[in-house]
Formats: structure tokens, sequence, C-alpha cells
């Protein structure tokens, strides 16, 4: 028997695994999937096209799924997907994706959203994320595993944001930020490598010191971008595999660039 208050509304068409939870007041449209485990706390809206997976927790106020923002949208089928043991706070919307770009956004596992987030239509957030109160990504964002944005920083439309970076408080990005790169500022500027969230995750002492000396060759050296990427390429060539795989993700990245990067 699924765990739902008596005052919640949901549509007979939605699916709601057996072990689900909804709270007061919560709405839930027809076109919604959640998986086992799920609680969908009090007032929280879920709409659209969405799925959800097991053991997410959304809590009071938060819209989910709901019509992108964009003045293009005119009623087209699109979609949310969200993955497992996510821990959405206050007040979050994510919104459904739009036709002109691929119909759906997507947000990955064992992430952390905490009150007032924003994550737009058609982005892709990753596993493993922190989003800091009132962050916010606008259409089209992509960002990487294990990246943390702080509160109240902000991301233009169409921006990349590597794995394991970290995005300061107050940041305002327009461009993108290579993995491992610690960002802040408005506008945004590179403050090093993110070293003691690598450290964190277990990173190795070979693994770390190329990704310093990559920074080192990509922000301190003087060298115009095509040469830091010629310079990451002859540091992959010689260093172990681990290590060179490290500095291959932030090679790859800069060739995925489309609107360069903060440097």
């Amino acid at each position: 028997m699924m765990l739902i208050h008596s005052t919640a509304i949901i549509d007979p068409k939605a699916q709601l695994d057996s072990t689900v939870e909804v709270g007061p007041y919560a709405i839930i449209g027809p076109d919604v999937s959640i998986g086992a485990g799920t609680k969908v706390g009090p007032h929280v809206v879920i709409s659209g096209h969405t799925t959800i997976g097991k053991e997410n927790n959304f809590h009071a106020f938060s819209s989910i799924g709901g019509p992108p923002q964009d003045k293009k949208y005119a009623g087209e089928d699109s979609s949310l997907e969200i993955g497992d043991r996510n821990l959405v706070r206050e007040f979050c919307t994510f919104n459904c994706g739009t036709a002109q770009n691929m119909g759906v956004t997507r947000v990955g596992s064992d992430n952390w959203f905490l009150a007032y987030v924003h994550i737009a239509h058609d982005c892709v957030v990753g596993s493993h994320t922190v989003f800091s109160n009132n962050a916010a990504l606008a259409g089209h964002v992509h960002v990487g595993d294990w990246v943390i944005m702080s509160g109240f920083s902000a991301v233009h439309q169409f921006c990349r944001i590597g794995e394991h970076a970290f995005v300061g408080m107050n940041t305002s990005l327009t461009q993108d930020v290579p993995p491992y790169v610690l960002v802040s500022g408005n506008p945004a500027e590179a403050h090093g490598a993110n070293l003691e969230g690598l450290k964190r995750r277990g990173f190795s002492r070979d693994q770390i010191h190329a990704i310093r000396h990559a920074y080192k060759a990509l922000y301190k050296s003087g060298l115009t971008l095509d040469e830091a990427k010629a310079a990451l390429e002859q540091q992959i060539a010689e260093l172990p595999a681990d290590a060179a795989d490290s500095v291959q993700r932030m090679r790859s990245f800069l060739d995925l660039s489309q609107r360069g990067i903060v440097r």
C-alpha cells in the first residue's frame, strides 16, 4: 500500500512504486513515473513527462517537471529524467526540455540540490554534484560529475562545467570551466585546481601532480590556447596511465568547448 496523504492529488495515470511516500497537498500529474523508496514532500508539484528513479527525496514546495521557461516553447512533448538517491530541498525548480534541443532535461544520481536551486530546460547534470542554495543553471548547460556549485552561482546558457570543478559563491559564469578547475568571481576567473576536492575523492599523488602541471600549462605559462593544448598532449604521452587519463579528460574538454573557457 502506497504511503499517500489523504490531501495529495495524484492523477490515476501516474505510475508510482508501492513504496513511494507522498506528503500533504502534493500534486502529481498523469505522465509521471516514480521509483521505489522515493519521498515526495508536502506541497511538491511533479508534472510533465517526468521519470524519477529510486530513493529520491523531494522537500516542500519544489516544482519538478514544469514546462521550460523558453519563449519558443509551444507545448511540444518534452521530458525530465532524474536518477536515484537525489536530495532536492525546498523550492527547487527543474524544467523539462525543449524541441529546439534534446527535448529532455537529465539529472543523474546521488546529487544534493539545496533550497531554491534552478535547473533549466535541456540541462544535463551528472552525478555526485552539490548545488548550494540559489545556484541556477540557464538552458542547455552541461555539468559534469562531482561538480560543486556554491551559493548564488549562476551559469549562462550553453556553458559546460567539467567534472570535479568548483564554482565559488556569487560566481557568474558565461564561459566553460575545464575539469578540476576552481573558479570564482563576477566575471569568473580561475583560481587554481580543486586540490582539496581531488584529495577527498581519492585521487593519487601522481594524478594530482599531473593535474596541477596541466593547470599551470593552461593558465600560468603564458601559452596560447593552441600551445597549451599541445603542452597537455605532450604531458599525456609522458605520464603513467592513470595520471594520463586525468589530463586527457581536461584536454578532451577543451575541444568540446563552444563558448571558450574561463581563462
